[in-house]
């Protein structure tokens, strides 16, 4: 019978052998595609002040010191602060792969003056490396940053040793008095203090088996480890286990291995920690969860002190420096799933549109194993305004909404009790590019992403694409006159549409600007009619929307249900004068190797007149000067804008979409149940997006006049020709050359009269 069970037992060995044995020599973790955002571009004339680049250095979690020592690092001097020197990671792009460099930049509060190397050679421009916004991984939701020897920090590897494996060097894969001892430790603290396993074990449980404390796993554990300990050297098998242990759980996420885990609580690379920070990454692997420093910050210091306390016992740590590690916070920065502060940033809403548009070329499993790195248009401080803009805004609407209810005597019953909601996109007009996405006021929760999948009525921002075909047909222009009158329709169905003007009043006939601008409902009902339901429906296609939308009298005052992110195409189509660009957020796709995959190239189409489309966007900059849109005019004074209000009946949705030179966005606020919110585009919507334009880089919006159209000054309200001294609401406004429109009385004729002045002007130089 021992001869019997001897060989067995060869046999079950040779069998285990035989199974781990390639599995292990053949190893390929599974690797998420990495997400990265732009990279930070320093150049001279850059918008960054120097207390903008500061903050730009700490996202990237760049650390200030006296001297520079190593990447990573930036120091600031000067009489005011403005000399940033930066010792510079080494940077890994699409077209550009640079070692760390010294970087010296001049600064102010208007911006970057000068860029050199450490040599003192002016630099054109340079790029940082970009912040890792986060991955895609399987559905089973493993995630690992893989490094390699020569990245692991040598006191990594020898604080494991110390804690956790001491005899790593001379064992043969299990440590017999190593199991007794924790027993007895942990029989004496009646809890579990130390572990028994070796760190061979401890990779064969995370790599081959589950979690089940039974003998047979335990006995196959022990087995696999002497295999493994057999058949290769104690260097391969100790980087293994620094790629593959478990090391905390993010939502869906489960952070593997001590890259991972670098960037999950420090935000930088694994090579860049320092005592501290190793101390507790080693205190970590006891029990990710109950060694949580986020959720158990006192537990986890205790044991992270203790770590330091081992090292300086076994002389991998020296005594005043364990000392001060010691005094140290524990350093880690916020959840990751979480703000644009967190680590490394967690944007969920924009990978979730990421992932979305790289399906087109990509199966799920090259995304979610083949260790892609994708390079985004995220732009880190755009998404941190969009966030911010949109939280405090709805908190302050929520508040609001509160006191008045309270003020009432009212009690919160049904849906008052919710919060309202939001989504917020911000584009780049000029290539498509999409820069920032929040899908929620909690914009680090991965859930429903308003942004992308919130189908709600538009209202008014459906105005614009009937004030257009409208200008397309060659009929109108922004001086022609429009009724604004009841009327009442009788529909195919056998009921009456009789639509009302927001104020219940009518303006009679009124300017096609005015109409626009003041968010006149019946001016646009009857225009839209004139034009035809066919012209207004191909032209929303045409700017972007998706979808059915059906051909009923009701889409001229935007009963059509689209998402943020469309409504984000529409506005984009008008920004670029009349050109559309697929909304894009991947800017390259680059291999595990480095090698370039595919650049995700600017695609252009015309999908509307450009002389229509300027005379369009002159009057949404109407509709912020001086119409619905005004309240934007307090927070971007002098910046000339353009954009447009929605309000869905019964208040239940509240728009703004509008755009500068330099960017577009879009704003939604409502509740998800679809109850009425009580707000209009300009008191819900309208606050969120001046808020976020106001905390950005923008330029005026200033398209050049097309050859084919001259400037008219009218009277605002009745649309009749006037010049500058005649009224005091005279507007310029872009009309086909040749146009003439009545005068108001006792105004003289505006283009006559301009080129009476300038016949005497010319007269006066001549003499």
């Amino acid at each position: 019978m021992v001869l019997v069970g001897i060989a067995v037992a060869g046999v079950f060995v040779l069998y285990l052998d035989r199974v781990i044995t390639p599995q292990f020599e053949g190893r390929r973790w599974t690797l998420p595609a990495q997400v990265y955002a732009q990279p930070l571009e320093l150049y001279a004339g850059s918008p960054l002040s120097a207390d903008d680049l500061e903050r730009e250095l700490k996202r990237l979690r760049y650390e200030k010191v006296e001297r520079l020592t190593r990447p990573g690092v930036y120091r600031r001097s000067g009489p005011t602060g403005g000399r940033i020197d930066i010792a510079s990671r080494r940077v890994e792009l699409w077209d550009e792969v640079r070692e760390p460099q010294g970087i010296r930049v001049a600064a102010d509060a208007g911006g970057i003056k000068g860029v050199w190397d450490a040599r003192g050679k002016p630099i054109a421009i340079i790029r940082l490396d970009p912040l890792l916004i986060g991955s895609i991984f399987p559905i089973h939701g493993e995630d690992r940053i893989v490094v390699t020897p020569q990245q692991v920090p040598p006191l990594l590897p020898a604080a494991l040793k110390v804690v956790e494996d001491r005899k790593f060097d001379t064992h043969s894969g299990v440590d017999p008095m190593a199991i007794l001892r924790a027993a007895w430790v942990n029989l004496r603290a009646g809890r579990i203090e130390q572990g028994g396993s070796t760190l061979t074990q401890q990779l064969v449980r995370s790599y081959f088996l589950d979690q089940r404390q039974t003998f047979s796993r335990k006995l196959r554990e022990a087995v696999m480890a002497v295999i493994l300990e057999a058949r290769f050297d104690k260097t391969d098998l100790l980087n293994a286990y620094i790629n593959e242990i478990y090391l905390g759980q993010d939502g869906r996420r489960a952070v593997h291995g001590f890259g991972l885990a670098a960037r999950f609580y420090f935000g930088k690379p694994l090579e860049e920690l320092d005592l501290a920070e190793v101390a507790l990454l080693v205190a970590v692997v006891r029990g990710p969860s109950y060694y949580d420093p986020r959720r158990h910050p006192e537990r986890t210091r205790a044991r992270r002190d203790l770590v330091l306390r081992l090292l300086v016992e076994h002389g991998v740590a020296e005594k005043a420096a364990a000392t001060a590690a010691i005094k140290q916070p524990l350093g880690v920065v916020g959840r990751a799933a979480g703000s644009a502060t967190a680590a490394g940033g967690y944007f969920p809403a924009y990978l979730d549109f990421v992932r979305r548009t790289l399906k087109r070329d990509y199966r799920e499993e090259d995304l979610t194993e083949e260790g892609l790195k994708i390079f985004t248009a995220l732009d880190p401080r755009a998404q941190a305004q969009a966030e911010a803009a949109l939280s405090e805004q709805l908190d302050r609407l929520d508040k609001a909404r509160a006191q008045a209810r309270k003020r009432a005597g009212k009690t919160k019953t049904g849906a008052l009790e919710a919060k309202l909601e939001g989504a917020v996109v911000v584009t780049a007009p000029q290539s498509g590019e999409v820069i920032a996405l929040v899908g929620g006021r909690q914009a680090g929760f991965d859930g429903f992403n308003r942004a992308l999948d919130a189908h709600r009525p538009i209202g008014s921002l459906v105005k614009p694409a009937v004030y257009l075909a409208a200008l397309e047909t060659g009929r109108y222009h922004p001086a022609s006159m429009v009724m604004d009158e009841p009327l009442s329709l009788r529909l195919p169905t056998g009921k009456t549409w009789a639509p009302e003007n927001f104020d219940h009043e009518y303006a009679g006939p009124v300017p096609l600007v005015r109409g626009l601008a003041e968010s006149l409902n019946l001016a646009t009902v009857h225009v839209g009619l004139d034009v035809g339901l066919p012209a207004v429906v191909r032209t929303l296609k045409q700017l972007g929307a998706q979808g059915k939308v059906e051909e009923v009298p009701a889409i001229l005052l935007g009963a059509v249900s689209l998402a943020p992110i469309e409504v984000a195409q529409m506005y984009g189509s008008l920004a670029s004068g009349g050109f559309r660009m697929p909304l894009r957020a991947v800017r390259a796709v680059v291999s595990a190797e480095g090698k370039p995959l595919k650049s995700f190239e600017l695609e252009v189409t015309q999908v509307a007149d450009a002389d229509a489309v300027y005379q369009l966007d002159r009057m949404l900059m109407q509709v912020v000067d001086r119409g619905t849109g005004r309240g934007v005019k307090a927070r971007l004074p002098g910046v000339a804008l353009a954009g447009k209000t929605g309000t869905s009946s019964d208040f239940r949705d509240s728009w703004f979409g509008g755009f500068s030179g330099s960017h577009l966005a879009v704003v939604w606020v409502g509740y998800d149940d679809n109850s009425s919110t009580g707000l209009t585009g300009a008191s819900g919507a309208l606050p969120v997006w001046a808020q976020l334009m106001s905390g950005l880089d923008v330029t005026s919006f200033q398209p050049a006049l097309p050859d084919s159209l001259q400037e008219l000054m009218i009277d605002f309200p009745t649309g009749l020709g006037v010049t500058p001294d005649c009224v005091a609401d005279a507007v310029y406004v872009p009309v086909p050359r040749g146009t003439e429109v009545p005068m108001k009385s006792g105004c003289g004729k505006p283009l006559q009269d301009f080129t009476d002045r300038a016949r005497d002007w010319l007269r006066g130089i001549i003499r």
